[in-house]
Protein backbone atom coordinates (compact mmCIF):
# COMPACT_ATOMS: atom_id res chain seq x y z
CA UNK A 1 0.00 0.00 0.00
CA UNK A 2 1.82 3.49 -0.67
CA UNK A 3 1.94 5.81 1.91
CA UNK A 4 -1.10 7.79 2.58
CA UNK A 5 0.89 11.50 2.57
CA UNK A 6 3.82 12.89 0.38
CA UNK A 7 4.53 16.40 1.69
CA UNK A 8 4.78 16.83 5.20
CA UNK A 9 5.12 19.70 7.69
CA UNK A 10 7.12 18.64 11.05
CA UNK A 11 6.52 20.43 13.98
CA UNK A 12 8.77 19.76 16.80
CA UNK A 13 10.35 21.57 19.69
CA UNK A 14 13.48 20.80 19.99
CA UNK A 15 15.64 19.66 16.24
CA UNK A 16 14.95 15.96 15.52
CA UNK A 17 18.46 15.32 15.66
CA UNK A 18 20.86 14.10 16.43
CA UNK A 19 18.53 10.89 18.68
CA UNK A 20 20.42 11.45 21.60
CA UNK A 21 17.57 12.01 24.09
CA UNK A 22 14.12 11.22 24.96
CA UNK A 23 12.47 13.69 22.66
CA UNK A 24 14.82 13.81 20.08
CA UNK A 25 14.64 9.69 19.68
CA UNK A 26 11.12 9.61 19.01
CA UNK A 27 11.10 12.95 16.55
CA UNK A 28 14.17 11.40 14.71
CA UNK A 29 13.02 8.00 13.93
CA UNK A 30 9.70 9.25 13.04
CA UNK A 31 11.17 11.62 10.37
CA UNK A 32 13.36 8.84 9.42
CA UNK A 33 10.24 7.23 8.29
CA UNK A 34 8.81 10.33 6.69
CA UNK A 35 11.91 10.78 4.45
CA UNK A 36 11.98 6.68 3.92
CA UNK A 37 8.36 6.77 2.21
CA UNK A 38 9.83 9.49 0.19
CA UNK A 39 8.07 12.05 1.61
CA UNK A 40 8.86 15.72 1.08
CA UNK A 41 9.46 17.22 4.93
CA UNK A 42 9.77 20.51 5.62
CA UNK A 43 10.57 21.54 9.44
CA UNK A 44 9.99 23.95 12.02
CA UNK A 45 12.01 23.41 15.33
CA UNK A 46 13.80 24.98 18.21
CA UNK A 47 17.82 25.10 18.58
CA UNK A 48 19.21 25.09 22.35
CA UNK A 49 22.85 25.17 21.87
CA UNK A 50 25.71 25.37 19.61
CA UNK A 51 26.01 21.63 19.49
CA UNK A 52 22.17 22.00 18.06
CA UNK A 53 23.55 24.66 15.50
CA UNK A 54 26.42 22.37 14.56
CA UNK A 55 23.29 19.57 13.77
CA UNK A 56 21.02 21.96 11.55
CA UNK A 57 23.50 21.88 9.21
CA UNK A 58 23.71 18.55 8.99
CA UNK A 59 19.65 18.08 8.81
CA UNK A 60 19.28 20.43 5.99
CA UNK A 61 20.81 18.14 3.96
CA UNK A 62 18.28 15.38 4.35
CA UNK A 63 15.02 17.49 4.23
CA UNK A 64 13.38 20.10 1.80
CA UNK A 65 14.06 22.78 4.74
CA UNK A 66 14.39 23.37 7.93
CA UNK A 67 13.33 27.02 10.01
CA UNK A 68 15.14 26.59 13.36
CA UNK A 69 15.17 29.99 15.86
CA UNK A 70 17.72 29.78 18.55
CA UNK A 71 15.60 29.24 21.80
CA UNK A 72 17.42 32.26 24.52
CA UNK A 73 16.03 31.15 27.65
CA UNK A 74 16.55 33.96 29.79
CA UNK A 75 14.67 35.79 27.15
CA UNK A 76 11.89 33.30 26.65
CA UNK A 77 10.89 33.34 30.22
CA UNK A 78 10.15 36.93 29.97
CA UNK A 79 8.31 36.36 26.76
CA UNK A 80 6.08 33.69 28.76
CA UNK A 81 5.14 35.79 31.74
CA UNK A 82 3.01 37.45 28.41
CA UNK A 83 0.44 34.43 29.45
CA UNK A 84 -0.26 35.93 32.86
CA UNK A 85 -1.78 39.52 30.73
CA UNK A 86 -3.38 37.49 28.00
CA UNK A 87 -4.94 34.32 30.28
CA UNK A 88 -3.23 31.69 28.38
CA UNK A 89 -0.27 29.20 29.85
CA UNK A 90 3.04 30.27 29.73
CA UNK A 91 4.06 27.02 27.18
CA UNK A 92 2.80 28.99 24.90
CA UNK A 93 4.54 32.50 24.29
CA UNK A 94 7.71 30.49 25.66
CA UNK A 95 7.75 28.18 22.39
CA UNK A 96 6.44 30.97 19.82
CA UNK A 97 8.14 32.09 17.61
CA UNK A 98 7.59 34.94 14.36
CA UNK A 99 10.01 32.82 12.47
CA UNK A 100 8.56 29.94 12.11
CA UNK A 101 4.70 31.03 11.80
CA UNK A 102 6.07 33.25 9.46
CA UNK A 103 7.12 29.62 7.83
CA UNK A 104 4.10 27.44 8.61
CA UNK A 105 1.85 30.57 7.23
CA UNK A 106 3.60 30.50 4.07
CA UNK A 107 4.18 27.22 3.38
CA UNK A 108 0.33 26.34 4.06
CA UNK A 109 -0.61 29.38 1.64
CA UNK A 110 2.21 29.41 -1.16
CA UNK A 111 2.57 25.31 -1.16
CA UNK A 112 0.26 23.32 1.14
CA UNK A 113 1.49 19.86 2.48
CA UNK A 114 -0.96 16.96 2.86
CA UNK A 115 -0.13 16.48 6.71
CA UNK A 116 0.97 18.54 9.66
CA UNK A 117 2.53 16.43 12.11
CA UNK A 118 3.44 18.13 15.51
CA UNK A 119 5.04 16.81 17.85
CA UNK A 120 4.43 18.07 21.53
CA UNK A 121 1.61 20.40 22.58
CA UNK A 122 2.85 23.79 22.33
CA UNK A 123 3.84 23.49 18.97
CA UNK A 124 -0.15 22.83 18.23
CA UNK A 125 -0.76 26.51 18.05
CA UNK A 126 1.01 26.91 14.21
CA UNK A 127 -1.32 23.83 12.69
CA UNK A 128 -4.50 25.64 14.92
CA UNK A 129 -4.96 27.89 12.17
CA UNK A 130 -4.92 25.53 9.09
CA UNK A 131 -7.50 23.10 9.03
CA UNK A 132 -7.69 22.42 5.58
CA UNK A 133 -4.57 20.27 5.97
CA UNK A 134 -4.50 16.55 7.82
CA UNK A 135 -3.04 17.29 10.99
CA UNK A 136 -1.84 14.70 13.52
CA UNK A 137 -0.60 15.71 17.08
CA UNK A 138 1.43 13.88 18.79
CA UNK A 139 1.23 14.57 22.69
CA UNK A 140 3.90 11.94 23.78
CA UNK A 141 1.89 12.58 27.18
CA UNK A 142 -0.29 15.37 28.58
CA UNK A 143 2.40 18.08 29.68
CA UNK A 144 -0.59 19.40 31.70
CA UNK A 145 0.05 16.77 33.94
CA UNK A 146 4.03 17.59 34.33
CA UNK A 147 3.04 20.73 35.85
CA UNK A 148 0.18 19.43 38.07
CA UNK A 149 2.67 17.16 39.67
CA UNK A 150 5.15 19.65 40.12
CA UNK A 151 2.68 22.04 41.72
CA UNK A 152 2.23 18.71 44.11
CA UNK A 153 5.89 18.92 45.04
CA UNK A 154 6.37 23.27 44.94
CA UNK A 155 5.95 25.52 48.29
CA UNK A 156 2.73 28.15 47.97
CA UNK A 157 4.31 30.46 44.98
CA UNK A 158 5.14 27.16 43.22
CA UNK A 159 1.78 25.57 44.07
CA UNK A 160 0.08 28.62 42.01
CA UNK A 161 2.25 29.03 39.64
CA UNK A 162 2.44 25.21 38.18
CA UNK A 163 -1.16 24.84 38.93
CA UNK A 164 -2.31 27.93 36.95
CA UNK A 165 0.15 26.41 34.24
CA UNK A 166 -1.66 22.95 34.24
CA UNK A 167 -4.88 24.38 34.61
CA UNK A 168 -4.31 26.74 31.47
CA UNK A 169 -2.28 24.25 29.72
CA UNK A 170 -4.63 21.53 29.82
CA UNK A 171 -7.67 23.89 28.27
CA UNK A 172 -5.22 24.20 25.31
CA UNK A 173 -4.16 20.37 24.90
CA UNK A 174 -8.41 20.19 24.61
CA UNK A 175 -8.51 22.48 22.00
CA UNK A 176 -5.60 21.06 20.01
CA UNK A 177 -7.20 16.97 20.58
CA UNK A 178 -10.29 18.45 19.35
CA UNK A 179 -9.21 20.39 16.77
CA UNK A 180 -6.79 17.50 14.78
CA UNK A 181 -7.34 14.48 13.10
CA UNK A 182 -5.62 12.43 15.73
CA UNK A 183 -3.69 12.44 18.68
CA UNK A 184 -1.00 10.11 19.47
CA UNK A 185 -0.06 8.98 23.29
CA UNK A 186 3.21 6.79 24.28
CA UNK A 187 1.65 4.31 26.66
CA UNK A 188 -1.64 3.16 27.85
CA UNK A 189 -1.44 5.04 31.08
CA UNK A 190 -1.04 8.45 28.81
CA UNK A 191 -4.14 7.00 27.06
CA UNK A 192 -6.31 6.35 30.20
CA UNK A 193 -5.37 9.96 31.80
CA UNK A 194 -5.98 11.52 28.14
CA UNK A 195 -9.56 10.15 28.17
CA UNK A 196 -10.18 11.19 31.76
CA UNK A 197 -8.51 14.53 30.57
CA UNK A 198 -10.58 14.95 27.65
CA UNK A 199 -13.29 13.35 27.28
CA UNK A 200 -14.06 13.24 23.72
CA UNK A 201 -10.70 12.39 22.32
CA UNK A 202 -9.46 9.07 22.02
CA UNK A 203 -5.88 9.07 21.42
CA UNK A 204 -3.74 6.04 19.57
CA UNK A 205 -1.15 4.66 21.82
CA UNK A 206 1.92 4.98 19.70
CA UNK A 207 5.11 3.80 22.02
CA UNK A 208 9.06 4.52 21.82
CA UNK A 209 10.61 2.22 20.47
CA UNK A 210 14.43 1.45 21.12
CA UNK A 211 17.23 1.49 18.38
CA UNK A 212 18.37 -2.67 19.69
CA UNK A 213 21.29 -3.19 17.43
CA UNK A 214 22.56 0.37 18.63
CA UNK A 215 21.58 -0.25 22.33
CA UNK A 216 23.39 -4.07 22.28
CA UNK A 217 26.44 -4.95 25.02
CA UNK A 218 29.45 -5.57 23.03
CA UNK A 219 32.02 -6.21 26.04
CA UNK A 220 29.03 -7.20 28.88
CA UNK A 221 31.50 -9.83 30.61
CA UNK A 222 34.14 -6.68 31.09
CA UNK A 223 31.16 -5.20 33.23
CA UNK A 224 31.61 -3.59 36.90
CA UNK A 225 29.08 -5.94 38.94
CA UNK A 226 29.14 -3.09 41.73
CA UNK A 227 28.66 0.19 39.49
CA UNK A 228 25.56 1.76 38.82
CA UNK A 229 24.58 3.77 35.89
CA UNK A 230 21.51 6.40 35.23
CA UNK A 231 21.74 8.21 31.65
CA UNK A 232 19.91 11.78 30.96
CA UNK A 233 20.04 15.17 30.21
CA UNK A 234 21.36 16.60 33.12
CA UNK A 235 19.70 19.99 33.11
CA UNK A 236 16.03 18.39 32.96
CA UNK A 237 14.26 18.79 36.23
CA UNK A 238 12.98 15.48 36.73
CA UNK A 239 16.58 13.93 36.27
CA UNK A 240 18.03 16.14 38.53
CA UNK A 241 15.41 15.54 41.21
CA UNK A 242 16.03 11.80 40.43
CA UNK A 243 19.33 11.64 40.80
CA UNK A 244 20.05 14.44 43.88
CA UNK A 245 17.13 12.18 45.91
CA UNK A 246 18.96 9.07 45.30
CA UNK A 247 22.63 10.06 46.26
CA UNK A 248 21.21 11.60 49.39
CA UNK A 249 18.52 8.85 50.39
CA UNK A 250 19.95 5.78 49.06
CA UNK A 251 23.71 5.98 47.80
CA UNK A 252 25.20 6.23 51.51
CA UNK A 253 23.55 3.16 52.65
CA UNK A 254 24.76 1.26 49.39
CA UNK A 255 28.54 2.33 50.01
CA UNK A 256 28.59 1.48 53.55
CA UNK A 257 28.16 -1.87 52.07
CA UNK A 258 30.14 -1.97 49.20
CA UNK A 259 32.62 0.50 49.55
CA UNK A 260 33.85 0.10 45.85
CA UNK A 261 30.28 1.17 44.90
CA UNK A 262 30.55 3.31 41.90
CA UNK A 263 28.07 5.73 40.24
CA UNK A 264 27.58 7.07 37.21
CA UNK A 265 25.76 10.03 36.19
CA UNK A 266 25.79 9.45 32.22
CA UNK A 267 24.49 12.95 30.37
CA UNK A 268 24.40 16.40 28.81
CA UNK A 269 23.98 19.85 30.41
CA UNK A 270 24.90 18.88 34.40
CA UNK A 271 22.85 21.09 36.82
CA UNK A 272 25.07 23.00 39.00
CA UNK A 273 23.47 20.42 41.71
CA UNK A 274 24.58 17.68 39.81
CA UNK A 275 27.87 18.73 38.97
CA UNK A 276 28.49 19.40 42.41
CA UNK A 277 27.99 15.69 42.83
CA UNK A 278 31.05 14.36 40.37
CA UNK A 279 34.28 12.77 42.27
CA UNK A 280 32.43 12.38 45.49
CA UNK A 281 31.91 9.08 47.11
CA UNK A 282 32.71 7.19 43.48
CA UNK A 283 29.90 9.32 41.68
CA UNK A 284 31.37 10.22 38.01
CA UNK A 285 29.26 12.88 36.31
CA UNK A 286 30.08 12.63 33.07
CA UNK A 287 28.51 15.67 31.32
CA UNK A 288 28.30 15.65 27.33
CA UNK A 289 29.32 11.62 25.82
CA UNK A 290 29.58 10.92 22.04
CA UNK A 291 27.32 7.71 22.61
CA UNK A 292 25.90 5.78 25.69
CA UNK A 293 26.28 1.82 25.03
CA UNK A 294 30.25 1.95 26.09
CA UNK A 295 28.91 3.51 28.91
CA UNK A 296 26.18 1.36 30.05
CA UNK A 297 29.02 -1.86 29.20
CA UNK A 298 30.51 -0.34 32.22
CA UNK A 299 27.95 -0.99 34.36
CA UNK A 300 26.62 -3.45 36.29
CA UNK A 301 22.85 -2.10 37.33
CA UNK A 302 21.09 0.65 35.70
CA UNK A 303 18.62 3.04 38.07
CA UNK A 304 15.93 5.19 37.15
CA UNK A 305 15.22 6.70 40.57
CA UNK A 306 12.43 9.39 39.03
CA UNK A 307 10.01 10.72 41.41
CA UNK A 308 8.22 13.09 39.01
CA UNK A 309 7.78 11.13 35.70
CA UNK A 310 5.26 10.79 32.70
CA UNK A 311 5.18 8.87 29.58
CA UNK A 312 7.85 5.94 28.38
CA UNK A 313 11.21 6.58 29.85
CA UNK A 314 13.79 5.81 27.10
CA UNK A 315 16.96 5.22 29.70
CA UNK A 316 14.74 2.43 31.05
CA UNK A 317 14.56 0.87 27.77
CA UNK A 318 17.78 1.35 26.66
CA UNK A 319 19.31 -0.22 29.62
CA UNK A 320 16.90 -3.02 29.48
CA UNK A 321 18.22 -3.41 25.68
CA UNK A 322 21.64 -3.21 26.90
CA UNK A 323 21.28 -6.51 28.86
CA UNK A 324 21.13 -4.32 32.06
CA UNK A 325 19.00 -5.34 35.37
CA UNK A 326 17.10 -1.89 36.11
CA UNK A 327 15.65 -0.38 39.47
CA UNK A 328 13.21 1.79 38.46
CA UNK A 329 10.25 3.56 40.02
CA UNK A 330 6.80 2.99 39.64
CA UNK A 331 6.73 6.56 37.90
CA UNK A 332 9.64 5.56 35.59
CA UNK A 333 8.22 2.06 35.05
CA UNK A 334 4.69 2.72 34.53
CA UNK A 335 5.26 3.29 30.93
CA UNK A 336 6.04 -0.04 29.90
CA UNK A 337 3.01 -1.60 31.04
CA UNK A 338 2.89 -5.31 31.37
CA UNK A 339 6.79 -6.32 31.84
CA UNK A 340 7.53 -10.01 31.77
CA UNK A 341 8.35 -11.83 35.30
CA UNK A 342 11.50 -10.97 36.69
CA UNK A 343 12.46 -8.42 33.53
CA UNK A 344 12.28 -5.28 35.32
CA UNK A 345 12.79 -4.27 39.48
CA UNK A 346 9.81 -1.75 40.70
CA UNK A 347 10.91 -0.29 43.74
CA UNK A 348 8.26 2.15 45.21
CA UNK A 349 10.75 3.97 48.01
CA UNK A 350 14.77 5.02 49.10
CA UNK A 351 14.37 1.51 51.05
CA UNK A 352 13.65 -1.07 48.57
CA UNK A 353 15.79 0.74 45.87
CA UNK A 354 18.63 0.72 48.07
CA UNK A 355 17.58 -3.72 49.08
CA UNK A 356 17.33 -3.98 45.28
CA UNK A 357 20.75 -2.48 44.52
CA UNK A 358 22.35 -4.65 47.17
CA UNK A 359 20.77 -7.63 45.84
CA UNK A 360 22.59 -7.13 42.84
CA UNK A 361 25.65 -6.15 43.82
CA UNK A 362 25.76 -9.27 46.33
CA UNK A 363 24.63 -11.30 43.47
CA UNK A 364 26.00 -10.57 39.85
CA UNK A 365 24.91 -14.07 38.45
CA UNK A 366 20.99 -12.75 39.48
CA UNK A 367 22.07 -9.14 38.03
CA UNK A 368 23.32 -10.84 34.59
CA UNK A 369 20.02 -13.14 34.67
CA UNK A 370 17.67 -10.42 34.84
CA UNK A 371 19.19 -8.12 32.73
CA UNK A 372 19.16 -10.88 29.96
CA UNK A 373 15.48 -11.49 30.37
CA UNK A 374 15.17 -7.44 30.12
CA UNK A 375 17.13 -7.22 26.74
CA UNK A 376 14.44 -10.06 25.54
CA UNK A 377 11.71 -7.88 26.83
CA UNK A 378 12.41 -5.02 24.86
CA UNK A 379 13.32 -6.88 21.63
CA UNK A 380 10.17 -8.44 21.59
CA UNK A 381 8.00 -5.68 22.37
CA UNK A 382 9.68 -2.00 21.32
CA UNK A 383 11.40 -2.77 18.56
CA UNK A 384 11.18 0.28 16.54
CA UNK A 385 9.70 -1.16 13.36
CA UNK A 386 6.34 -2.00 15.77
CA UNK A 387 6.12 1.10 17.01
CA UNK A 388 6.10 2.46 13.20
CA UNK A 389 3.78 -0.11 11.65
CA UNK A 390 1.27 1.59 14.83
CA UNK A 391 2.03 4.94 13.47
CA UNK A 392 1.07 3.61 9.42
CA UNK A 393 -2.07 2.63 10.75
CA UNK A 394 -3.20 6.02 12.43
CA UNK A 395 -1.61 8.24 9.60
CA UNK A 396 -3.78 5.80 7.00
CA UNK A 397 -6.48 6.45 8.99
CA UNK A 398 -6.41 10.42 9.17
CA UNK A 399 -5.84 10.27 5.43
CA UNK A 400 -8.87 8.03 4.75
CA UNK A 401 -11.22 10.37 6.62
CA UNK A 402 -9.78 13.73 5.33
CA UNK A 403 -9.83 12.50 1.71
CA UNK A 404 -13.66 12.02 2.50
CA UNK A 405 -13.95 15.10 3.41
CA UNK A 406 -12.69 16.72 0.91
CA UNK A 407 -14.13 17.47 -2.56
Amino acid sequence: MPFPFRDVVFLSQRIPYPPDRGDRISTYHILEHFRRAGCRVRIGCFLEDERDERAVVELRGMVEQVVAPRIRPRLRRLASLRGLLSGEALTLPYFRSAEIGRAVDHWLRDDPPDLIFCYSSSMGQYGLAHPGVARVMHFAELDSDKWRQYAEQAGRLGRWIYGREATRLLEFERRVARAFDASLVVSDIERDLFVRSIEDVVPQVVPNGVDVEHFTSRNGVAREPHTLIFTGVMDYGPNIDGVAWFADACWPRIRAVFADARLLVVGNRPAPRIAALDGKDGITVTGWVEQTPPWFDRAGVAIAPLRLARGLQNKVLEAMSMGLPVVATPQAAQGLGAVDQDALTVAPDADAITAAVLRYFREPALARATGARAARFVRKHFRWEHMIARLDATLETVAARHNARTP
